[in-house]
């Protein structure tokens, strides 16, 4: 038996980095996948988003991993969309028992130079995007009467201010706010609510040159060792970043049995880089 055996899990932004990692590591462990994305880039977003092979692809791997899947392509800023996503899941499977709430984008500019489309944009992906994503799930999750977890990626943006980031720090410390309101909300009802707090993910988000520009200050020729090197500078322990499967284990701690009774927190996978001292 895996550690979610027989539950059912539906997961925005499922087509590649931290959401696709999500669905295997739960389908290892048992659980049958819902996965949404939307499959198109942003204009905002200054890299490319995932597209419908990478949809097919999370589809292969969690096939490979022993899991049954089902994908849509999604718009969470589209409370519809979700919706309809949530009900076809639920028919084919018949249950709902986890939810990961993970879409989200990210761009940069200092605070005063992000423009209203920039701004709005974010909200409406990385913070009305899980609101809408929760007010699609919670109705089959009361009526089910089962409990449920429900589990929002966050950030440590979403515990700290991370500059050139006013837009995606104010997004993520809404989201850890919607996860302790909805965690008060549900929890006569055994629905628990948590969220996930990582630090630089090494996932497409990242792996791109406006990041690689960001990192290293626009330096000219600037190399993977220099991102690196700059990445490390962040963090407490030694390294540049995490991996999506570091999170993905907090993930399938949280929808599993094992945190029943946990609701509420802030999970955090940050390699110390919330700790108050490094010795950099």
């Amino acid at each position: 038996m895996g550690r979610v055996e027989g539950k059912v899990a539906f997961i925005t932004g499922a087509a590649r980095g931290q959401g696709r990692s999500h669905a295997i590591h739960l389908a290892r462990e048992g659980a049958d996948i819902i996965a949404v994305d939307i499959c198109q880039d942003i204009e905002t977003v200054g890299y490319p988003l995932a597209t419908e092979e990478d949809l097919a692809e999370t589809a292969r791997l969690v096939k490979e991993a022993g899991g049954r899947i089902i994908t849509r392509k999604v718009d969470i800023r589209e409370f519809d969309q979700i919706k309809s996503a949530v009900e076809e899941g639920v028919a084919e499977f018949g249950h709902l028992d986890v939810v990961c709430a993970n879409a989200g984008i990210g761009s940069f500019a200092p605070a005063w130079e992000l423009t209203e489309e920039q701004w709005n944009t974010m909200i409406d992906v990385n913070l009305t995007g899980v609101w809408k994503t929760a007010k699609a799930v919670i109705p089959t999750l009361l009526e089910q009467g089962t409990g449920g977890s429900i589990i929002i990626t966050s950030s440590i943006s979403g515990l700290i201010a991370e500059l050139g980031l006013a837009h995606y720090t104010a997004a993520k410390h809404g989201a850890n706010g919607l996860m302790r309101a909805l965690a008060g909300e549900l929890a006569l009802q055994s629905i628990r609510v948590n969220s996930v707090n990582p630090c630089t993910v090494w996932t497409p988000m990242i792996d791109n040159d406006v990041i690689f520009d960001l990192f290293t200050n626009g330096r000219e020729g600037a190399t993977m060792d220099d991102v690196r090197a700059a990445s490390s500078l962040h963090n407490a322990l030694p390294i540049p970043w995490i991996e999506a499967s570091d999170v993905s284990h907090a993930v399938v701690y949280l929808a599993s049995d094992e945190s029943r009774y946990v609701t509420g927190t802030t999970q955090v996978i940050d390699a110390g880089a919330t700790a108050p001292i490094k010795w950099k």
